[in-house]
């Protein structure tokens, strides 16, 4: 016997007045309705409703533990809400990567407005540059330049990250400004170091423009090679060189005139940029909350990612 089901049964039958009305509240036959209140009774050992041709009246012990079933079912009823409620709304704690220019310029900056839209979710935001294996390292969705992983994992395409080739004005009026992609040799230009984890780790140091005549690769060798793009963009500021940059990090120092750029008729070719997450039947709440707000913000559509 289904115990909960007999119960609702019975519940039904109190309130509705007669086992037909029951019936037709529960879905059931009469004689379905009979069978499941008496063997809740044959279970309970005591009689629970009354019964005549004319009419039906609980007894005291019916009164008693319809009282109780109410009370049960309620609670039933109550936990489902909370599950479904739970399911519907976002919250607990996602983790997730992003390069660390990308969270420092874009992310953190509209961390406030998805916390006032999802105010029940917590952040760990891993920053770097390394690629991150999403089930080995624990994460739940990366921001990730480049390549995009494998089948199981899902990309969503961010605008295009882009890179600028500038320098300070004290540099270039100290060493004179470079009128072509094959006078970089002669300059020194400062590079990033990238990590072991990355696709352009084992790269040759070389700097890729596209210009009027199409795309000319053109090999550097600085005497500067580090590993931070804000320290990298220091340096730069200091006049120690010309490098290769985020835009989203530099656009500021450009439009101030605190940094120029270089070759403006040959631009760095724009990188991918992708939020990543697992392939799965069923995206919780927030997750899929994260998702739409970073492709909302980010997206191809928009330029916040430039």
């Amino acid at each position: 016997m289904d115990l909960l089901k007999a119960m609702t049964v019975f519940v039904r039958v109190v309130e509705s007045g007669s086992l037909t009305a029951a019936a037709v509240a529960c879905d059931l036959s009469p004689t379905m309705v009979g069978n499941h209140l008496q063997a809740l009774e044959a279970r309970l050992g005591a009689r629970l409703i009354h019964r005549t041709t004319r009419k039906q009246q609980l007894s005291a012990f019916g009164q008693t533990y319809y009282e109780r079933c109410v009370e049960i079912l309620g609670l039933i009823d109550d936990s489902e809400r909370l599950a479904l409620d739970h399911l519907a709304t976002p919250r607990g704690r996602l983790r997730i990567t992003a390069p660390v220019v990308f969270s420092n310029e874009c992310l953190i900056p509209v961390i406030g407005d998805y916390y006032a839209r999802y105010p029940e979710v917590k952040l760990d935001i891993v920053a770097t540059d390394a690629l991150s294996d999403l089930i080995a390292d624990g994460f739940e969705a990366a921001i990730r330049i480049g390549a995009l992983g494998t089948p199981d994992v899902v990309a969503r395409p961010l605008a295009s990250y882009r890179l600028v080739l500038c320098a300070s004005r004290a540099y270039l009026d100290a060493h004179g400004e470079p009128a072509t992609p094959a006078a970089l040799t002669a300059h020194q230009c400062l590079t990033y170091a990238y990590p072991p984890r990355s696709e352009w780790y084992a790269a040759q140091a070389e700097w890729t423009l596209q210009g009027p005549a199409g795309r000319v690769s053109v090999p550097v060798d600085g005497r500067l090679k580090i590993d931070n793009s804000e320290a990298l963009r220091r340096a730069v500021l200091r006049g120690l060189g010309i490098a290769m940059l985020p835009a989203m990090l530099v656009n500021a120092d450009l439009r101030a005139k605190r940094l120029v750029e270089v070759l403006p008729g040959f631009a760095a070719p724009e990188r991918m940029l992708n939020l990543l997450y697992l392939r799965e039947r069923q995206i919780s709440p927030k997750l899929r909350s994260f998702i739409d707000f970073i492709v909302e913000r980010f997206g191809q559509a928009g330029d916040s990612a430039r």
